[in-house]
C-alpha cells in the first residue's frame, strides 16, 4: 500500500511540474518572475486596471500539510461588478463564469507562468441568450484581460 501511495504521488507531483499546453481559447506567458512576484504582479495589475480579486485559491500548502510537495499554483479570479451587471442583465447563466481566472503556475526552473482563457472564449456558450451584446463586452474583456496580463508579466 506504501509503494502505491508513493508512486501515486510522485504521479501527481510529475503531473503537476508539467508546463501548460497551448489550447483553444487559452493565452499563455512564461515569464522569467518567481511565482511569488507573478502573483504579487498579477494582484498588483488587477488593480491597476479597475478590476477586484474576488476569489484566489491554490493546493500547494494544503498539499504540503499532507506530505506531498507540488510546485506552486494559483488560481485568482478576477472581474468588475460593472461588467457582472451589463452581463447578468443579457444572460443570467453566463454568471456561473465569472469570476474569469488567472492561472499562475510555478515551473522546474523556478520561474512562473501566466495562464488565462479569453473572457469571449468563456462566455462563448452563452452566445444564445446574449446574442451580440454579450460578444461585445466579451471583446471588451479581452482587451482588459490583457492589459492586466501584460502589466503582470512586465
Amino acid at each position: 500500500m506504501r509503494r502505491i501511495l508513493i508512486a501515486l504521488t510522485a504521479l501527481f507531483a510529475t503531473a503537476a511540474q508539467a508546463e501548460i499546453a497551448p489550447r483553444d481559447g487559452w493565452i499563455i506567458h512564461e515569464t522569467e518572475k518567481s511565482h511569488a512576484e507573478l502573483v504579487d504582479s498579477l494582484k498588483a495589475a488587477v488593480k491597476d486596471n479597475g478590476f477586484g480579486v474576488v476569489t484566489e485559491a491554490g493546493p500547494t500548502a494544503m498539499a504540503a500539510q499532507r506530505g506531498i510537495e507540488i510546485p506552486e499554483n494559483r488560481v485568482v479570479g478576477v472581474f468588475n461588478n460593472d461588467y457582472a451587471v451589463k452581463i447578468l442583465d443579457l444572460s443570467v447563466a453566463a454568471m456561473i463564469e465569472a469570476p474569469v481566472r488567472f492561472y499562475v503556475t510555478e515551473e522546474e526552473d523556478g520561474t512562473a507562468t501566466l495562464s488565462y482563457k479569453t473572457p469571449s472564449f468563456v462566455f462563448l456558450p452563452y452566445a444564445d441568450d446574449g446574442g451580440d451584446l454579450l460578444a461585445a463586452l466579451a471583446a471588451e474583456l479581452d482587451t482588459k484581460f490583457n492589459d492586466i496580463a501584460m502589466a503582470a508579466i512586465e
